[in-house]
């Protein structure tokens, strides 16, 4: 994988459950990872996209039920992660665009 492909910056979050003071439980979205990705997908339609990133440890607990991914302001849900033939090396991410 080249490196210099890596040039946008993606935010992932992650689906987590979280109780409150009087014992509410509730789901919330929080920060879980940060990374530079290659981004590929259709300029004009931006509600499908790719994106592939370098493998590590973090990322490898990736999956499509509990994470989701923000790019340039923008929510995406993840459909798929490929892990690339687990050469860990890279991880694909399939993701749509969340429609509010």
């Amino acid at each position: 994988m080249k490196i210099e492909l890596l040039n946008v910056r993606i935010f992932i979050s992650k689906n987590t459950v979280v109780t409150d003071a009087i014992g509410n439980h509730r789901n919330e979205w929080k920060p879980f990872y940060t990374c530079y990705a290659t981004a590929a997908g259709m300029v004009v339609d931006d509600s499908n996209i790719d994106f592939t990133i370098r493998w590590c440890k973090k990322a490898a607990e990736i999956d499509s039920t509990h994470f989701r991914v923000e790019f340039h302001g923008e929510l995406y849900n993840i459909a798929d992660v490929d892990h690339m033939n687990f050469r860990r090396k890279s991880i694909k991410l399939s993701c749509e665009k969340v429609r509010r």
